[in-house]
């Protein structure tokens, strides 16, 4: 009897450390938010829903619904979370889906985009980009998936490589349902205090509680560096819509993340896309974006310069273009201000000799 007590009390305690092992390595992340409104909407979440939907009009009831936990955000700080609609820009077999969430009477805010092209019959690929005035920079993500192949002999000593697929979405019901050949874009009704009558607002959770929440869609969706979804980019980028207000609190966020007033460490992102050049050749596009540290100088914080680098090369005997951008970011002065910084464009045009 004594035997079989303890044993009982062996097996409790192994419970209870093991379960809160699970819990803290489910928790594993940031030891604080980041102070940016994109802390509050996960972009992993947002496709784990997208996945699931029958249709962009169900998509958007999901990203509303409470229990889904995958909306926090209160980007007009009135104490309620805020509508998130949806709205499809389609040309042709591209689809630039919006996610948008009204700010007031007179400005919106774009949260996010999904962006999604066809590949072929049976095959569609899609990312999720998160707005710069939501996340601080755009924010890529994609669902993940991994392929092995086998390099040796067998046996348990053989070597495997895994490596990251795209994931071909063709078998999404939302994705089969907006390339319906009678598909009706979707463009969400709903407005600034005009909202269906089946929502609820609720009040925002704390950040740790969000971010409890959608940390188990990680493993199935990661953030790249690579825009794949080129077409569709270009269709939304003209769309994009940003409140002024939303921006101006991001970019001062921003411009205040330096440690004690010094530099922080710059980033630089590199894209490069190859397509077919006029002449039959290929044309090879890379864009690099790099981004200086915050500054902090007589009082003075401001946020880092934005360089961003384009060339674009033609075939053998094609042009050559070379365009450069330099963007100074927003200055927060004494009197409390913040304003927007300067940006100036020269492009180069020539042709190989």
């Amino acid at each position: 009897m004594l035997a079989m007590r303890n044993n009982l009390i062996l097996f409790s305690l192994a419970c209870f450390f093991l379960s809160t092992f699970t819990l803290n390595a489910q928790d594993a992340g940031p030891a604080d938010s980041t102070g940016l409104p994109g802390d509050h909407f996960s972009l992993e979440g947002a496709l784990e829903l997208f996945k699931k939907a029958q249709s962009p009009e169900e998509f958007e009831k999901l990203l509303n619904t409470e229990e889904n936990g995958i909306n926090n955000l209160d980007l007009n700080e009135d104490g309620e979370i805020d509508y998130i609609r949806v709205i499809d820009n389609m040309e042709g077999e591209v689809h630039a889906i919006v996610l948008q969430a009204p700010v007031s009477a007179e400005e919106s805010q774009d949260i996010a985009v999904i962006e999604i092209e066809k590949q072929g019959p049976e095959n569609a690929i899609l990312q999720i980009i998160g707005d710069e005035d939501i996340y601080g920079e755009n924010v890529l993500v994609e669902p993940f998936g991994e392929e092995g192949k086998s390099n040796g002999k067998g046996g348990p000593s053989a070597d495997y490589d895994v490596r990251a697929v795209v994931v071909n979405v063709w078998l999404w019901p939302s994705v089969r349902y907006v390339y319906r050949p009678n598909y009706v874009v979707w463009v969400s009704p709903w407005r600034w205090a005009h909202y269906p009558s089946w929502w609820r607002p609720w009040r925002p959770h704390p950040w740790r509680v969000h971010y409890t929440r959608t940390v188990v869609y990680r493993p199935h969706y990661h953030v790249v560096s690579t825009h794949r979804v080129v077409k569709a980019h270009n269709v939304y980028t003209p769309r994009r819509t940003s409140s002024k207000v939303v921006h101006t609190r991001t970019t001062t966020v921003v411009a205040a993340r330096g440690k004690n007033g010094g530099k922080a460490v710059g980033a630089r992102t590199t894209t490069t896309t190859t397509v077919k050049g006029r002449n039959g050749g290929q044309a090879t596009k890379r864009e690099t974006t790099t981004r200086a540290g915050v500054k902090k100088e007589n009082g003075q914080v401001a946020a880092g310069k934005k360089q961003t680098t384009t060339t674009r090369a033609q075939g053998q005997n094609g042009s050559v273009t070379r365009k450069k951008t330099t963007e100074a970011g927003a200055r927060k002065g004494r009197n409390g201000n913040v304003a927007a910084g300067k940006r100036k464009t020269t492009t180069v045009k020539r042709k190989r000799n």
